[in-house]
């Protein structure tokens, strides 16, 4: 890793995760700002075929065995949410010699409510608004990884700016929650904290929120130490663009029926 990345990944240590802009005006103004550019050692696209799927699967089913083994045995085969309308799944590859490095999906409310949507009911304020849930976040492990989850996560944030998805949600263990807040996302539920969350085998989670709209903003009055990295970097190896949505990737692997059980199933 060139000495720049190393900078980067240090401020991952002291500080957290990630993000970045595209459609919403307050997300999407950068004002006078000049971007820079960075060159990351690993790219991150959207899965469009089943081998790319594969490989997303296989470190999504790594990165679980390592805290949750239990629910990493049911991670062993894509699931049927990749194939779902409204669906993206991010893929990071190496590359040096292409091999993935890290995964995210996005589930959007557009077709159907959010997952944790089967767990909770949201408060008024997100009623008839455009959210997506960012979920099965899975890097390699170690120095490079926290890398990748920085990057990862300013892909998911991209492209919620780009597609009009007001705020981003997730649920989170403890303490990987501590990661988010420091990314200044917001309790759903203050009052509450931690809730069982039946779609997550009914263990504790927080459910929190992210309001693309306003996030330069709140992160500039914070003087947050990754502000440089999400809203005046430019990764020309960070591509949202996503060709293959869910219903068009479960397409190319029915085409491929003979192929599809060895293509997803690696273990």
């Amino acid at each position: 890793m060139n000495s720049q990345s190393q900078a980067q990944a240090q401020l991952i240590n002291n500080a957290a995760l990630n993000f970045k802009p595209a459609a919403l005006d307050g997300w999407n103004s950068r004002g006078t700002a000049t971007l820079s550019e960075q060159i990351l050692p690993f790219s991150i696209q959207v899965v469009q075929d089943p081998e790319e799927l594969a490989d997303a699967v296989r470190i999504r089913h790594d990165a679980y065995a390592r805290h949750l083994p239990e629910l990493a045995q049911k991670l062993v085969m894509a699931e049927a949410a990749d194939f779902a309308p409204g669906t993206i799944v991010f893929l990071a590859r190496a590359k040096l010699d292409g091999s993935p490095m890290g995964t995210a999906r996005i589930q959007t409310n557009d077709f159907a409510p959010l997952p944790l949507e089967t767990s909770v009911e949201l408060p008024a304020r997100f009623q008839g608004r455009r959210l997506a849930e960012v979920n099965r976040l899975g890097v390699q492990n170690g120095h490079i990884g926290r890398a990748v989850k920085i990057a990862l996560v300013k892909a998911l944030f991209e492209y919620c700016a780009a597609n009009g998805f007001e705020f981003a949600t997730l649920v989170a263990r403890h303490p990987i929650d501590r990661q988010y807040s420091q990314l200044m996302f917001e309790d759903v539920f203050p009052e509450i904290g931690m809730i069982p969350m039946s779609h997550c085998a009914n263990l504790p989670h927080r459910v929190m929120s992210f309001e693309i709209a306003t996030g330069e903003e709140r992160w500039s009055a914070a003087n947050h130490p990754l502000l440089g990295y999400f809203r005046h970097t430019r990764h020309p190896d960070i591509n949202i663009e996503a060709p293959v949505t869910g219903p068009m990737l479960e397409q190319l692997c029915v085409q491929r029926s003979k192929q599809i059980e060895p293509a997803l199933r690696w273990a």
